[in-house]
């Protein structure tokens, strides 16, 4: 084999492993989400179409915490710092939201829980945080959270510590396409 047709051949082998990388690396992110939703994993929580058919003697307490990134011009913050339930008891919390500009914004909130491992008996059954939340100028407004903790918590040994989980959401400004799309920075 000449020298010539052995560069070609790594060439073509080192465009294919990069092709093969970028591919991948668009891929890992929708993946490692999925992958978080139904395991858990880095305290992503669950979605659940109705409450738990039952509850558990043992109180859980759910505390609430919001945040906004620096490229939303909002305030956000829970209306209750914590509540305590029996674990699978259903719960509604309320978050307000206000739009702090002169411009209507949409913006889109991340969540998670912690402790992490508590993250896959968490689930929402409504939720804000499902869809984009646009305010007009302005705007303050009241968002629920409908909740439980999965009663099968309480039979996992590794959670017989946990008393206490903190449901925390961040805010990001979500750009509806006219400009750009995509989660986005400021305009």
């Amino acid at each position: 084999m000449s020298v010539a047709s052995k560069n070609k051949k790594t060439a073509i082998i080192v465009a294919c492993v990069v092709v093969g990388m970028v591919g991948m690396s668009f891929a890992a992110v929708p993946a490692y989400r999925a992958f978080c939703q139904v395991t858990g994993w880095g305290g992503v929580t669950g979605r659940a179409d109705a409450g738990a058919s039952h509850s558990v003697e043992r109180d859980i307490t759910v505390r609430f915490d919001g945040t906004v990134n620096q490229g939303l011009a909002w305030r956000f913050k829970p209306e209750q710092t914590a509540q305590t339930l029996q674990i699978g008891e259903t719960g509604l919390a309320f978050y307000e939201a206000e739009n702090l500009t002169d411009k209507p914004i949409t913006g889109r909130a991340t969540y998670n829980v912690s402790p992490a491992k508590a993250g896959i008996y968490f689930k929402k059954i409504e939720c804000f945080c499902f869809t984009e939340q646009t305010l007009a100028p302005g705007e303050k407004v009241s968002m629920p959270v409908t909740f439980f903790v999965d009663p099968a918590l309480a039979d996992d040994k590794n959670l017989d510590d946990v008393q206490t989980i903190t449901l925390s959401y961040t805010f990001f400004r979500w750009d509806d396409g006219e400009e750009g799309g995509g989660l986005g920075g400021g305009r």
